[in-house]
């Protein structure tokens, strides 16, 4: 729990989006669908968009604060609510100051801009009280619990993402997929997102991820698809962890995209006992010759069967081919 040098509400401050407007080149502007942002996840996707060439996003915000007991305590002065939106993927950060609505002060309503050329992924959205404490202006005393999410590109208000799963002959494809016309699946890490190509000169391949068919294909397919997450979980780890930007004391930093959020779930499996800085710096050496890197697979390796949930599936085949078994002899 992180201390403060001064006193702080205790009570929580939420926010909600209640509106975008997109705006495009010709000055039109649209409104985007209310299934582009959910409140329940707390994500814009703004890939909804009718429009593709719009370039900013207007953002209506809604905030409430503690205002009783800022008022009751009256330790806080000059009182404002600012809404803050930045990404690190590109530095890119921008406030705007929310009015209050109504005498009680405890609403506050306003909207933030998104331009599109500062943003590149995932921007995160937040509300902070900033006051004047003990004569010191400029105080942050309390902010949102959860940050909303505003996506650039997705079409999805998701805040866990999802892989791309596309089916291709492997033998007709582009150029770089042929020599791996004999592999079932490729895992390609090289885009936006991760995307799994499923090589549809596998006869049956694509159905049995899916889970059609008899009892039995269904157990196969399950056993398939944990060995196919598997190998998706281990390339984006490898990739993640090899496409760091480095500080200038040698400290390697979380990316700010999915390869971070990679990172965060893996390391506590593949360096156990520390914080996810120290496992991440622990692993950037020993990849880089600082220690033994093929020390380390067979627990990159159990990290990802663990995520793939390879035990649960092979349990599951297991007993079902044992019911199987048992239906027959009866």
């Amino acid at each position: 729990m992180r201390a403060y040098p001064y006193p702080r509400p205790s009570g929580p401050v939420t926010m909600r989006v209640t509106a975008v407007r997109l705006s495009g080149p010709d000055e039109a502007r649209e409104d985007l669908d209310t299934k582009g942002y959910s409140v329940v996840e707390q994500v814009v996707a703004l890939g909804r968009a009718e429009r593709s060439d719009w370039e900013t996003a207007r953002l209506k915000l809604s905030a409430t604060v503690p205002a009783r007991e800022m008022e009751t305590k009256g330790h806080w002065s000059e009182v404002t609510v600012v809404a803050v939106l930045a990404e690190k993927a590109t530095n890119a950060r921008t406030v705007a100051r929310l009015e209050p609505e109504g005498p009680a002060n405890r609403e506050w309503t306003g909207s933030i801009m998104l331009v599109r050329p500062d943003h590149l992924d995932r921007a995160t959205l937040s509300v902070h009280v900033v006051a004047t404490v003990d004569g010191v202006p400029g105080r942050i005393i309390a902010s949102s619990e959860r940050d909303w999410m505003v996506d650039v590109t997705a079409d999805v208000p998701l805040r866990d993402r999802q892989l791309d799963v596309v089916t291709v002959s492997f033998a007709r494809a582009a150029e770089w997929l042929r020599p791996f016309r004999d592999a079932p699946w490729m895992v390609d890490t090289s885009g936006r997102m991760p995307t799994v190509r499923l090589n549809t000169d596998f006869d049956g391949l694509t159905a049995l991820v899916q889970g059609a068919g008899t009892k039995v294909e269904s157990l196969v397919g399950e056993m398939l698809l944990s060995q196919l997450c598997t190998d998706v979980w281990t390339a984006v780890f490898h990739t993640a962890i090899g496409d760091l930007e480095i500080e200038d004391d040698g400290t390697p930093l979380l990316p700010p995209d999915w390869r971070g959020e990679v990172l965060r779930e893996m390391l506590p499996d593949v360096v156990p006992g520390r914080s996810v800085e120290d496992a991440l710096r622990e692993v950037h050496a020993r990849r880089t010759g600082d220690g033994t890197w093929a020390e380390l697979q067979p627990r990159i390796h159990y990290a990802a069967t663990r995520r793939a949930e390879v035990p649960k599936a092979l349990g599951e085949t297991v007993r079902g081919i044992e019911r199987l078994d048992q239906e027959a002899t009866a």
